[in-house]
């Protein structure tokens, strides 16, 4: 077990030259509960005008103190001008800690987005939103052990700084439109190009090493299967420097209680894979305004063994509603 921490505290530490030279970002297996995260012109697209979601995962916790991650954003969108198009502005927060050294990533990105109405008679929008903020990374040098330490008695390692920040910009774009009359039918298709800026980032201050753009494209469809069930499917592709990251799958969504236009209970069971890393089943129910969900990576990479196929839990909360009674006077998109 001892020789099993040292090469999981490797990877880790490994993972900190990885952030430094590919530096691929932050995913999670509820990529649909971080819209914002995915792609910025995703926000908004709900049937409400204000959401708020937070997301916590933790991941590799079974053999080695590894990753906490959590992601809070909230939207509120407005109409704005005579027509049905409308703007959302909003917030994504996200703390990332990887471990036993604190290595630690801060990201505060507001983000605006603006839906444009093409057509009066059903929900159909072509949307384009931009995020950009501040990033704060920094490691506990204390805690940090090199081969020069034992060699020489000393850290052997020269950091400039064991924290550093920079600015980050995002900017997306989407399509969303309902399908035939049923406006609880629907799909959207999306692409979206982070870190544009190609901030730097490394602990030495070294110039040469910049954070690699990262395009993500994404799709989803809603449709249903009688008058209180449908399906969700969402599918996500990333590539970042020489990295790339498919994930999808599907939910089968059931009502419960009262009119199925306003059900009290929706009940969502299905699952997802990551390609090549882990099978993701999902849980959630839907409590209007509220939603609870749950799921779990079961790995099935390379590190099975070593994490005797453990992954990632996560859990998220989120709340979506009108602040005003009646949402007649916003023609929303509904996925």
């Amino acid at each position: 077990m001892k020789q099993k921490n040292k090469i999981l505290s490797f990877l880790l530490l490994l993972n900190i030259t990885v952030q430094d030279t590919s530096a691929q970002d932050v995913h999670f297996s509820q990529f649909f509960e971080t819209p914002l995260w995915r792609n910025p012109s995703l926000a908004g697209i709900f049937n409400g005008d204000i959401r708020v979601q937070a997301v916590y995962r933790d991941q590799w916790n079974s053999v080695t103190n590894a990753y906490r991650t959590g992601s809070v954003n909230a939207e509120l969108k407005m109409p704005i001008g005579k027509m049905d198009d409308f703007i959302t502005t909003g917030i994504q927060i996200l703390h990332d800690r990887a471990g036993t050294i604190g290595f630690t990533s801060s990201h505060l990105l507001p983000a605006v987005n603006y839906h444009k109405s093409l057509s009066t008679e059903k929900n159909r929008y072509l949307s384009l939103g931009f995020m950009g903020g501040i990033v704060q990374r920094r490691l506990d040098i204390s805690k940090v052990t090199t081969n020069s330490q034992y060699d020489n008695g000393g850290l052997g390692e020269t950091f400039a700084n064991t924290q550093y920040s920079y600015l980050d910009g995002s900017v997306g774009m989407s399509y969303n439109s309902g399908i035939g009359i049923n406006q609880n039918n629907n799909f959207f298709l999306g692409a979206a190009y982070h870190h544009f800026n190609r901030p730097k980032s490394s602990f030495y201050r070294n110039a040469n090493i910049e954070l690699h753009p990262k395009w993500v494209f994404s799709g989803g469809i809603r449709f249903s299967v009688s008058d209180y069930a449908y399906l969700t499917f969402q599918a996500d592709h990333s590539m970042q420097g020489g990295f790339t990251e498919t994930v999808a799958g599907g939910m089968y969504g059931l009502k419960l209680g009262g009119d199925p236009d306003d059900a009290l209970y929706t009940l969502h069971a299905g699952g997802f894979l990551r390609w090549n890393d882990a099978l993701i089943p999902v849980l959630k129910i839907d409590y209007n305004p509220f939603s609870l969900s749950f799921s779990y990576d079961v790995n099935i990479s390379k590190l099975k063994q070593s994490s005797y196929g453990r992954g990632g839990f996560e859990i998220s909360v989120s709340y979506t509603g009108f602040r005003k009674k009646t949402a007649d006077y916003l023609l929303c998109p509904k996925f």
